[in-house]
C-alpha cells in the first residue's frame, strides 16, 4: 500500500488544455489519458490525496471519471471542486455528490498530516502564487508557520518553490505523485 497526492487534472475542462499547454488535441483524449496515468501508478490499495480542482466540466459528465481511478480517493476541494466550503453551504450541499462519484473522504481547508515520517500542510492553495497574475482566495489559503506545504492551484508554475510543492498533474506527467518522491524533495536529495 503506498501514498500519492495530486491535484488539478480539471476533469471535462477543454479550455484547460490551452491554458496550461496540455498535450492533447480534446478534452475527451486528456481526460482518457489521466485516468489511464493514474492507474498506471496507483494500485487498488493505494491512497490517494487529491488537493483539488478534480473536476470543472458539467459535473455529470466528469465527476463519474471518478469512479474509474484505482486506490482510496481523499478531496481536499479546490476553488474548482463544486463541493468546496469556499463556495457556502450551496457547496457543502454538494459534497455527497463528490462521495457519490467515488471518494472515500472529503476535507475542507489546510490540513496538517504526516507524510513519509514528517508533519506537513496539505491544501489545494499555496501559502502565496497563483496560477494567474495576482493572489486570489488569500481567505483560504493556510498561514504559513515554517511547515512544509504540499498544495495544487498553480498548474504548470512550479513543482517545487521555497517549503511549497506542488503536486498538480501539469508538473509531474499528468500522474501522482508518491510519498517518497515528496520526502526526497523535503530532505533535498531530489
Amino acid at each position: 500500500m503506498s501514498t500519492y497526492f495530486t491535484a488539478d487534472q480539471h476533469f471535462g475542462h477543454e479550455n484547460i488544455i490551452g491554458y496550461c499547454d496540455r498535450p492533447y488535441h480534446s478534452v475527451g483524449e486528456m481526460n482518457d489519458a489521466l485516468v489511464a496515468n493514474w492507474n498506471a501508478v496507483v494500485g487498488p490499495d493505494d491512497t490517494v490525496h487529491v488537493l483539488g480542482d478534480v473536476a470543472m466540466g458539467r459535473r455529470e459528465e466528469s465527476l463519474p471519471l471518478v469512479g474509474l481511478l484505482n486506490g482510496h480517493r481523499i478531496l481536499y476541494p479546490g476553488n474548482h471542486d463544486r463541493c468546496w466550503y469556499g463556495h457556502g453551504e450551496r457547496g457543502l450541499r454538494l459534497e455527497q455528490e463528490y462521495l457519490d462519484a467515488g471518494f472515500e473522504e472529503i476535507r475542507q481547508g489546510p490540513q496538517v498530516m504526516t507524510v513519509a515520517g514528517r508533519e506537513v500542510l496539505v491544501c489545494h492553495f499555496p501559502y502565496e502564487g497563483d496560477s494567474n497574475d495576482t493572489d486570489r482566495y488569500s481567505a483560504f489559503r493556510p498561514l504559513d508557520e515554517g511547515r512544509w506545504l504540499l498544495h495544487g492551484h498553480v498548474h504548470e508554475k512550479w513543482r517545487r518553490n521555497g517549503r511549497m510543492i506542488n503536486v498538480g498533474v501539469d508538473v509531474w506527467d499528468f500522474r501522482p505523485v508518491a510519498e517518497e518522491t515528496i520526502l526526497a524533495i523535503i530532505d533535498g536529495s531530489d
